[in-house]
This record gives structure tokens, C-alpha cells and sequence, in this order.
């Protein structure tokens, strides 16, 4: 291979092909400038294949050729480049033998920037730098990190890569498949990627393969597997492992909302330095909880972009969703387990099925002790201080070993105590190789933190920085005086003030001044990869439902409760001759039989609803989050019917057996040999129906206090429509209304089998209803109408979960 020398300062540098080279003022990266004039990575030289090329990664300053500002430029012996400065910037001078690329001269560089509308001073992007990610087009760049390892490609021999030790490239991550995936390099010069029906998906440039799917790989393309990245360059694989070292950064978020005439999120731009803690503070509404969603990919901001290790988050969230973990405010667990029991469960959801429980469960006990809460491991979480439990969300993030943890307001409600343990402990995660972001309302603690972002009202940023110097930069003592500030001068314009200050140009101008090339977040695919097959998922979440069903005391007690009560209630209700016909005469009525299967309807309408009524709205945080790293809401829905049905089955058992025992029932069934069971089917059904109601009430609503109000008033509307107080029938109008009342068929369909037509005299005063006939065709109508209208709801709860899940996920 061709030598190539660079030489800067004195010093010079025989460059070795396999790797690239950093340059900037980073610390961490190859070539450090303590330059201001260059950015803190400013550029990267690497081997493009056929030749050397330095290319700029949208320095403030630019980079310079022949007198030239340049985006990516060929290098060979005598190649001269000016960093930050066309005259006078440091100097990188090249020697060698090496060949000098084809390339396009400068004259054509600067013709790019003319014909993208910017200036020199104002730096465009090229494909395969970060600004091509952020349009969602070409290879990610990987901010010039060096290669972890190297592997060659040989023609004819297959590269697999998984997590078993038979695999040619073994990768050590638990978020990876035991066979995942495999390279392959063709005799004519192709290299081909096959996914091997992995768990948690591969990734090329950041998009999703197809399951067991082939694609064929170009030069510089990226491919992402688990926590690893490996970019094909010649016949060689580069693997950058991300162990926490990256950067993160927020160019130019603009959240617009009420059609774009509301500003909430104001053209906000920082970047978060490597392994830091950075605090999040400002007045309510200054729009921090936008920032975080903005910043974590759930509310994509609707200009700008997020970059997570200089890669576009919003267009990679499929791959990059498993390296970022997310702590909301409330409990992202169920608290009525056990420690243990609960990250072992939610283990189970985010680890790929070929991790076998003994895998699972080491790294269970393994973030139980890096916490400090292995000793507390068998206490219910709802028993647990409130620094405590904050601790266990946390845990349950750290399951995946993300690089990039957010919080919001994780000392919400604590004491000074507690609020300094948690904020100790997000130093000390910093400190251990992650990166740290919390939103807080608390300044006691803000000293621990590398960097603090001050949100100023209407959304902008009044200053980012170290916390020692925040208040001397606002020119007050303490952090009261300066919240008073900003509520005493809500129009002043903070975030101007803050970008005329040097601590602006010190931490924020490098970043401020590139321009993103926003584009429209093209939509995920409709197949989302999943780490547990949906059979596996909906398993996992029935154990971990019935586990917290059989934690809660009280809730068994009342579900048991309230059916007996409800039975014991139609049993007071006299009736001459039961749900039967009198003793001497068919034709003899029996009024007050449609009065105890009203009580019975109702009565399950009632349970059916409010088994349902609460459960999507007290967990829309966790599946929110559980939704982000790849559960299926079609499982999640399923768990949730399938035991809630089972509930409500038992209940509706129990209220027919009370409402019937002391009842004489019908002389005959009109399809099953018992009446009692064939109107038990139908209770149950109905039970059904009314819990798919108390679903949809549940996935609509946004607080647990709407519910029951609107469980009162829908157990109302059922009680006017089921056809028992007024006729229903003929009634223009009222009776297509009633078509949609489950109580209606619910009452029908056991009507029908006591031929209430006869028992209230309608059949006899020739005006029947003919839901209520005694016959087996209108009874099979009635049923299926419950099971329909179980079905359309169980629709609309699918629609309406969608609207609870992180945007760029919404299929």
C-alpha cells in the first residue's frame, strides 16, 4: 500500500489505511487542536478506497484546499489543508507516495454550496457525513471513531456473526441473536449481508433488513447488530463497538403545534459532551418535557434534528432505540411485584428468545447489584422509598446496557436526602461510560452535573454550559432569583441574550451554526423487528398481568364481590313463576321475568366495564416505553383480553349461578339442552363485549379519574336501550340505536331463550319483539351481535393505543 504522511505542528504521522483519523479539539480523538477556530470534530482523513480524503464533518469554520473552503478532498503528496482559517488556520501538509483520487477541484465545492443557498461560512453536509443522515439518505458516519477490530472478507467463506462461540464473529451482547447474521463475499467482486432471522433485527445504514432477508453491500455502507456497528470498507469489516463513548447532540429543534401557529420548542441547539451528566432546568412551561420527547424520538421535533453519535436518530430509531434508555417520571413497572420478579419479567420482553433464562437472570442480578438493590431484590416496588424505586426504573433501563439514559424529574417528590442519592447515582452511571440526561425542577444538586441547559419561557435556550458558571451568567445569586426572572419578564428575549454571550460561542456556536438537512421523517416500516416472537409476548405479559392480579388483594376481593352482590340482588326481585312459564298454561305471563334479567344484564354490563376501565389508562407509561423498545400492541392487547376475559368469564359464571339457583328456569332450551347454560352464554359473552367497552374507555381518556364517570354514564345508556323498560322495536330511530348497545342483544339473546314474547304478553298483544323470539336462529343472532360488537371495539382499541406509542414507530 502507498505511504501517506501527515504532518501538523512539527510532529508527522505515517497513516495506516485500515483506520481513519479524527481532528478537532475533542480530547478523545486522534489529532487534537486547541484551536477556538477549529470545531471540537472538525474533520476526519480516512482511506476512500482508491486514495486518501479529508472530509469536513460541517465545521463551523470550514475546512480549506487551494485557497478553497471544501467538503471532502483528495489527498496525495503535497496536498496542503487550512483548518478553521483559509490563511492562516493550522496547517496539515501530506508526504508520501501515495496516489492522489479522482476528485472534483474546489471551484466545483463551492458551486455545491452556491447551489444549496449557503455561504461559505455556512457548511452543507455531504452523503455519508451526518447531514446525509439527517435526510435519511447514504452510509451514517461514525464521527471518525477508530474501529474497534478488523475482519477480512474472503471470497467463498462465510463470516457469520451471532452471540454463539460456533460463529465466526462472536459478538458478547445479549442484545444479539445467537446466529444473527452473515457476510459473504462473492467471485465477482460483491459482498452480500443475509439476516438469519434475528431477534432484534439487522440494520444497514440504519434501516431495517428484511427478516431472513439478503442485500447486497456497497462500499462505506454501515451495518448495525446489537450494540455493534460494522462498516464494509474494501474487503474489510470495521467493527466500532459503542460502549458509551458517544456523542450526542440537538440541532435547531422547532416543535410547532395547532397547525404550525404555536411555537412550544424554539430553534433549541447543544451538544452533550461523552460520558457527562448534563441537567435539564427551567420554569413550567419553558417546554423541557417537549425537549426530552423531541430528544428521545418520540415526538420527533418538527424542524431540526437529533444527532446520537453523528447519526440522524429520528430516521435510525429502529436500530438505535435499543442503545437509548428512557426513565419517565412515573413508574415504568408494576409496583405490586417483587423487585426480582419484575425485571425478570420485563427481561423476558426486551431479550431475544434464544437468550435462555439462566442469561437472562445473570444479567437481572448483575444491574440489581450495580444498583444496590440486591438486597431489597424479594420487596414489593410499592414498598420501596421513593428513591428507591426511582433506582429500579433505572434498573430496568440498564437491563439492555444503553449508552444514552434521559430522565424526567427523577427527584419529583423527594426529600433533599433522597434527591442528592438519585442525582449521586446519575454521576456515578456517567462516570461508569454512559451518558446522562435529566429534565429537573431541582437545583440543589445541579454542582454533580458536566453541563446544565437552562430552558427560558416560549421554549428557547437561555444558557447551556458548566452549573458554576450559570448564576454568574445571569448576574444573580441563586437559582430563585432567577426563575423569578424569567416569570417577572416573560417577553424579554433570553435566548438572543444567551447567543450574543461568549459562553455561547465557548459551548454552543460550533453546533448552533450548522444547518440540518431537515427533511420530511419517512414512516417505519409497518413490520417492526421484535426481540420475543407475539406467541412469546403474549405469554410473557398473561404471566407478568395474572402475577399482578394475584399481588392485588383488594382487586381480587372486589372482583369476587361484586358478581355475588349483583346476583344477590336479582335474587330479592320477586317472580311469580321464576324465568319460566306458569304451572297451568303456556300463555300464562310472567312480567317481572324481563325485570330479573335486567338486573342480570346490567349487573355484567357493570362488571364487564369496569374489570376493563382502568387498565390501558394506569399502564399507558409503561407501554409507552415497552411499545419504544419493540413489544407488539396487537400482544399487548391480546394479554389484556384474554385474562380480563377470563375474569369476567368467572364473574358472570358466579352472577348466573346466584341469579338462576332459586329461579324455575324455561321448560326447554331453543339450541343447548339447559336453559340455565345456554343463558349463562350469553351473560358471559355479554361480559365479554362490555369489557372490550371498558377497554376502549381506558385507551380514550387521559386520567383514571374519567373513568368512572364515563363507566356510569355508558352502564346508564345500556340500561335505557336494552328494550325492558319501553319497546325498542318499531321505534325509528331509537331501535338502530339500540343495534349498538351490547345490553340489547345481551337481554335479547337471553329473552330467547325464555321467550320473554310470551312471559311479558307481548306475543298475546301481537306485538313481539323479535329479538326476544324463541327460536334458535334469532338466539345465534343475538349472540354473534355481542361478538361483533367485542370485535369492532377491540378495533377501535387498536387505533387508539397507536396514538400512546413514540411517533416514528406509528404504523
Amino acid at each position: 500500500m502507498p505511504e501517506l504522511s501527515l504532518e501538523l505542528n512539527g510532529q508527522s504521522w505515517t497513516l495506516d489505511p485500515t483506520r481513519s483519523y479524527t481532528i478537532g479539539r475533542d480530547p478523545q480523538g486522534d489529532l487534537v487542536l486547541q484551536d477556538t477556530r477549529v470545531s471540537w470534530r472538525h474533520a476526519t482523513v480516512r482511506w476512500g478506497g482508491q486514495g486518501w480524503v479529508v472530509e469536513d464533518h460541517g465545521s463551523t469554520n470550514g475546512t480549506y484546499a487551494q485557497g478553497q473552503r471544501v467538503r471532502e478532498f483528495p489527498l496525495g503528496p503535497g496536498t496542503v489543508i487550512n483548518l478553521g482559517n483559509v490563511s492562516d488556520g493550522p496547517r496539515l501538509t501530506f508526504t508520501g507516495d501515495a496516489p492522489v483520487p479522482q476528485q472534483a477541484p474546489p471551484e466545483a465545492h463551492q458551486q455545491a454550496y452556491a447551489a444549496a443557498g449557503v455561504t461559505a461560512a455556512m457548511p452543507v453536509h455531504t452523503p455519508g457525513g451526518s447531514g446525509a443522515t439527517g435526510a435519511g439518505g447514504g452510509a451514517p458516519d461514525l464521527g471518525g471513531r477508530s474501529a474497534t477490530t478488523f475482519h477480512e472478507l474472503t471470497v467463498g467463506r462465510v463470516t457469520r456473526i451471532g452471540r454463539a462461540l460456533e460463529n465466526e464473529l462472536v459478538v458478547s451482547d445479549l442484545q444479539v441473536s445467537r446466529y444473527h447474521a452473515e457476510f459473504s463475499a462473492t467471485p465477482d467482486g460483491r459482498f452480500e449481508l443475509r439476516d438469519l432471522g434475528s431477534h432484534n433485527g439487522t440494520y444497514v445504514n440504519g434501516q431495517p433488513m428484511q427478516k431472513n432477508g439478503r442485500q447486497v453491500l456497497s462500499q462505506n455502507d454501515t451495518v448495525g447488530i446489537g450494540h455493534s456497528t460494522f462498516r464494509l470498507i474494501g474487503n474489510q469489516l470495521q467493527e466500532f463497538v459503542d460502549t458509551g463513548e458517544v456523542s450526542f447532540s440537538a440541532r435547531h429543534l422547532t416543535v410547532k403545534v395547532n397547525n404550525d401557529k404555536l411555537t412550544i420548542l424554539n430553534d433549541v441547539s447543544f451538544g452533550v459532551p461523552e460520558k457527562s451528566l448534563v441537567g435539564v432546568i427551567g420554569p413550567s412551561g419553558s417546554g423541557k418535557s417537549t425537549l426530552l420527547r423531541a430528544l428521545t424520538g418520540y415526538r420527533p421535533a418538527t424542524e431540526g434534528e437529533v444527532l446520537y453519535d453523528h447519526r440522524n436518530l429520528y430516521t435510525h430509531f429502529a436500530e438505535l432505540r435499543h442503545r437509548i434508555g428512557l426513565v419517565p417520571q412515573d413508574d415504568i413497572l408494576h409496583t405490586a411485584l417483587p423487585i426480582r420478579q419484575a425485571l425478570r419479567l420485563a427481561a423476558e420482553l426486551r431479550f431475544p428468545g434464544d437468550v435462555g433464562e439462566a442469561e437472562r437472570n445473570a444479567r437481572v442480578e448483575e444491574v440489581l447489584a450495580e444498583l444496590k438493590l440486591d438486597i431489597h431484590a424479594t420487596k414489593r416496588i410499592n414498598a420501596l422509598s421513593g428513591g428507591q424505586r426511582k433506582r429500579v426504573s433505572v434498573a430496568l433501563e440498564l437491563l439492555t446496557k444503553p449508552s444514552l439514559i434521559f430522565l424526567d424529574e427523577p427527584t419529583s417528590g423527594l426529600d433533599p436526602g433522597m434527591d442528592r442519592d438519585v442525582m449521586q447515582l446519575l454521576r456515578g452511571m456517567a462516570d461508569d461510560g454512559r451518558t446522562v440526561l435529566v429534565v429537573t425542577h431541582s437545583v440543589a444538586e445541579l454542582g454533580l452535573c458536566d453541563r446544565v441547559l437552562v430552558m427560558a419561557p416560549g421554549g428557547g435556550v437561555a444558557y447551556f454550559g458548566p452549573p458554576d458558571e450559570a448564576l454568574n451568567f445571569f448576574g444573580y445569586d441563586n437559582w430563585a432569583d432567577v426563575f423569578s426572572a424569567f416569570e417577572n419578564y416573560r417577553d424579554y428575549d433570553w435566548m438572543n441574550r444567551w447567543r450574543g454571550s461568549e459562553h455561547y460561542q465557548r459551548y454552543a456556536a460550533d453546533l448552533d451554526a450548522v444547518q440540518p438537512q431537515t427533511a420530511h421523517v419517512p414512516p417505519m416500516p409497518a413490520r417492526q423487528q421484535q426481540a420475543q416472537s407475539w406467541g412469546s409476548q403474549v405469554w410473557t405479559l398473561m404471566r407478568r398481568y395474572l402475577a399482578v392480579i394475584a399481588a392485588d388483594r383488594g382487586f381480587l376481593g372486589l372482583t369476587l364481590a361484586l358478581p355475588i352482590i349483583l346476583g344477590l340482588v336479582s335474587v330479592v326481585i320477586p317472580a311469580a313463576h321464576g324465568l319460566g312459564y306458569g304451572p297451568m298454561d303456556r300463555a300464562q305471563t310472567n312480567g317481572q321475568a324481563s325485570i330479573v334479567l335486567l338486573v342480570l344484564v346490567i349487573g355484567m354490563c357493570f362488571a364487564g366495564s369496569a374489570n376493563a376501565v382502568r387498565e390501558l389508562i394506569k399502564e399507558r407509561v409503561i407501554y409507552e416505553r415497552e411499545r419504544a423498545v419493540g413489544l407488539s400492541r396487537s400482544a399487548y392487547l391480546m394479554s389484556k383480553v384474554v385474562v380480563l376475559g377470563m375474569v369476567t368469564a368467572v364473574q358472570g359464571i358466579i352472577l348466573c349461578l346466584i341469579g338462576f339457583a332459586p329461579r324455575e328456569m324455561p321448560a326447554e332450551a331453543v339450541l343447548f339442552g339447559s336453559p340455565a347454560v345456554e343463558m349463562t352464554i350469553v351473560i358471559v359473552t355479554l361480559g365479554f363485549t362490555s369489557m372490550m367497552i371498558g377497554l376502549v374507555i381506558s385507551s380514550l381518556v387521559r386520567t383514571s379519574e374519567m373513568t368512572m364517570p364515563l363507566l356510569v354514564m355508558i352502564s346508564v345508556v345500556q340500561l335505557v336501550f336494552t328494550g325492558a323498560l319501553f319497546e325498542v322495536h318499531g321505534n325509528l330511530g331509537v331501535e338502530q340505536l339500540a343495534w349498538l348497545m351490547p345490553s340489547r342483544w345481551g337481554l335479547a339473546g337471553a329473552g330467547a331463550t325464555a321467550d320473554l314474547n310470551t312471559l311479558t304478553g307481548a306475543r298475546q298483544s301481537g306485538d313481539p319483539d323479535r329479538l326476544w323470539d324463541h327460536e334458535a336462529a334469532v338466539w345465534l343472532l343475538d349472540v354473534s351481535m355481542l361478538i361483533v360488537l367485542g370485535v369492532i371495539c377491540g378495533f377501535l382499541v387498536m387505533k387508539f393505543l397507536r396514538r400512546h406509542e413514540p411517533e416514528v414507530m406509528r404504523d
